[in-house]
């Protein structure tokens, strides 16, 4: 009498529970490729080494993030650059800088970057700010938080903010796995073509775009699971020393970066007031206490 364990193998399989998807953000997959040893101490070790000193470009960038999302809480009425100190103040973190001095500088250059930041935004709202986006792969479940998604002309936009010294270009757009996955995430949410992504430099005013193809997102998301593979059969989380190491939050855990040079926390923002603003509205700055 032939064996019924064929089919009750076939039963089992088609029973069985479908593999456990992989839950990760962009910067999760971000941080593994900068550096698995960060990574390790990131999401992995528990407890985690101590952090080192909070760092005034993260302040900054958090800030002027903060307040843009303000910006769009408020009624498309009081939307006027009057509003804007008082947005930026709320919104200010003073963590790393040097000093009082330092904090006050920057605030004013990070204040004429949103004024001329918003005089160029189009009317109306934007479909989602501060949203989070999420979908599936075959191996992954991602998901992350836009700055900004913009709908226009029957399409989505991704936009994301930046504020480091550095401009960007087209090249910065066209190679972010964030900005690519972002677009798949919102496209599958959404039920519409998501493929132009954008890098807003405040400190510049300059726009780096690019338009994805369906071919140059599923390559984006090709190599997320290909790091996240690396990551599951990762045993060692080996260093991998960069100019990142000065900045690593984990610098004193590790002897690569015990190495680097040691940066002050105020390091990355001592060009700010150096970069070309426009002259701010008339009337006295509202300058938050240190």
């Amino acid at each position: 009498m032939p064996s019924a364990k064929p089919d009750e193998d076939d039963q089992l399989a088609l029973f069985s529970a479908p593999p456990k998807l992989f839950s990760c953000t962009p910067s999760r997959i971000t941080t593994y490729e900068d550096c698995p040893r960060k990574y390790r101490h990131a999401y992995l070790d528990r407890p985690a080494p101590p952090r080192g000193p909070a760092w005034a470009h993260n302040s900054l960038g958090a800030s002027v993030h903060n307040a843009l999302k303000r910006w769009y809480d408020l009624p498309a009425s009081q939307r006027t650059s009057e509003v804007l100190p008082r947005l930026l103040t709320g919104a200010w973190a003073t963590d790393g800088y040097r000093d009082a001095a330092q904090i006050k500088a920057v605030y004013q250059t990070a204040l004429g970057w949103l004024e001329r930041y918003v005089a160029g935004l189009p009317a109306g709202d934007p479909l989602g700010v501060e949203r989070t986006v999420a979908a599936k792969t075959e191996t992954l479940a991602l998901s992350g938080r836009v700055d900004r998604l913009d709908a226009r002309d029957g399409e989505l936009v991704i936009v994301d903010y930046k504020t480091g010294r550095t401009g960007l270009d087209q090249d910065d757009a066209r190679g972010s796995r964030a900005l690519a996955l972002y677009a798949y995430a919102a496209e599958r949410m959404f039920h519409k073509p998501c493929r132009k992504v954008e890098l807003h430099h405040l400190p510049t005013g300059t726009v780096a775009a690019h338009e994805h193809t369906v071919d140059s997102v599923a390559r984006h998301v090709a190599r997320a699971e290909a790091t996240v593979a690396d990551i599951q059969a990762d045993r060692e989380f080996p260093m991998r020393p960069s100019a990142l190491c000065s900045f690593c939050d984990f610098r004193s855990s590790c002897p690569a970066g015990r190495e680097a040079p040691k940066k002050e926390p105020w390091t990355a923002v001592e060009g700010y007031t150096t970069l070309p603003v426009v002259p701010r509205q008339p009337g006295p700055p509202a300058v938050p206490e240190p």
